[in-house]
């Protein structure tokens, strides 16, 4: 076997971007491309990462642990794969602990709405589990990869906060921290960090991340410290110093080969396996071949976006699945698969029954593209206006509690 492509327990390479099948989707923590209008085909990264589909027995096994109806992410297949969740479950059957642990890399001040997925998910998670979070903020990592000095790094951590903390996490329950600032601050967490870093040699690295030797020091050791947090010894203010607390992380799939490393180490340190759910990836209002970018500002809608700005780059910039004339749009439907707008409303639309209306009428011609962008602009305006007025809450002082090592409750 080729060194530089290990292969883990998990059944999947730990490389993630194989050459292997012509124009197959590139899926890596640094870019996301696919050559398919409807975006990338998760049935075939699924397989290719070696995880496990979500199906509808999980989904009923979380309503019946938590008596709550599933979150629509999960229902609709946003949140679609997953590494051993069902050990989670039977964790919390049983009465035993569990935490969760999402994270942020804050490379710009303004988050936009693909941002807010993973939060919205992991919110929910947090208020049905009633379990501690801990949230990474990789500035550390931004300084590193871009062109950033520490202190605006750290900056922005900051400021990313408040719009993670506007989500509404239970502050008796969260735990926020720049690793920048937390590595001085617990020195268990770096003890793990370089447990793992010994665990994973560079021909791994290199195998799983694509560096090169012109990468600097720094982005190659990166890894472990995203690893970290996934160890409940990491936090042991929290935990009180046990390792056995396993952790459950949602994120977007493009992060899987982080936690592939880790769920590889994790056995050689006596630790259990971490947890995952991942989502699929919210696309830029141009349409579902890419990724949204913060960089830039009218391929997302952003969290600072004014409702004229919402309305202004629904109606100008998001990629219609509608005819090219109403006459035609009227005769043969429209299709909701490469619809911006429609694909949006699937996100944050929380009420099925309308937006399975919204479907048929748009795919019966009943519904003009125009009329499903009023839907939409509608929906976000609120979304994000509510966003705003309770981030205008957020203070520079409740940041500081949030990143304060502290006990939290949910703890068992």
């Amino acid at each position: 076997m080729n060194p530089m492509d290990p292969a883990t327990s998990d059944g999947a390479s730990l490389k993630p971007n194989d050459q292997d099948a012509e124009k197959e989707d590139i899926v890596n923590p640094w870019g996301v491309a696919s050559s398919s209008e409807t975006g990338v085909d998760y049935e075939k990264l699924i397989t290719r990462f070696g995880s496990s589909k979500i199906e509808q027995p999980l989904i009923d096994r979380f309503e019946r642990a938590t008596g709550k109806q599933a979150h629509h992410f999960l229902r609709r297949g946003i949140f679609f794969s997953h590494r051993d969740v069902e050990s989670i479950m039977t964790l919390h059957e049983q009465g035993k602990s569990f935490f969760l642990y999402t994270g942020r890399g804050p490379s710009s001040e303004a988050m936009h709405l693909g941002h807010l997925v993973p939060f919205l998910f992991t919110k929910w998670l947090q208020d049905v589990f009633n379990v501690p979070l801990v949230i990474q903020l990789t500035d550390d990592e931004k300084f590193l990869w871009k062109d950033l000095t520490i202190e605006e790094a750290y900056r922005l951590s900051l400021e990313n906060s408040k719009d993670i903390i506007a989500c509404g996490f239970d502050m008796d329950k969260t735990f926020i921290f720049s690793d920048l600032q937390f590595m001085g601050q617990c020195p268990d967490f770096y003890r793990n960090i370089c447990r793992i870093q010994k665990c994973v040699t560079f021909n791994q690295v290199k195998g799983i991340f694509g560096f090169t030797d012109s990468d600097s020091i720094g982005k190659i050791s990166f890894p472990a410290i995203q690893a970290a947090p996934s160890f409940s010894n990491s936090f042991p203010f929290i935990f009180n110093g046990r390792h056995d607390v396993p952790s459950l992380i949602p994120c977007a799939i493009d992060q899987d080969p982080y936690f592939r490393m880790t769920r590889d180490a994790a056995p050689r340190l006596g630790y259990p396996k971490p947890a995952l759910l991942h989502s699929t990836f919210f696309p830029a209002l141009q349409g579902a071949q890419t990724k949204m970018s913060a960089s830039d500002p009218n391929s997302s809608i952003f969290l600072t976006d004014t409702p004229d700005q919402i309305k202004q780059k629904i109606n100008n910039h998001a990629l219609s699945g509608g005819g090219a004339t109403a006459e035609e749009h009227r005769a043969k439907g429209g299709n909701c698969d490469v619809d911006i707008s429609f694909q949006y409303l699937r996100f944050f639309m929380e009420d099925d029954d309308r937006l399975r209306e919204i479907q048929t009428k748009y795919s019966s011609g009943e519904m003009l593209s125009g009329e499903l962008k009023k839907e939409l602009i509608h929906v976000l305006q609120k979304l994000v206006g509510e966003h705003q007025e309770r981030r205008k809450h957020v203070t520079e002082e409740l940041v500081l509690e949030y990143m304060k090592p502290r006990q939290l409750s949910g703890t068992k």
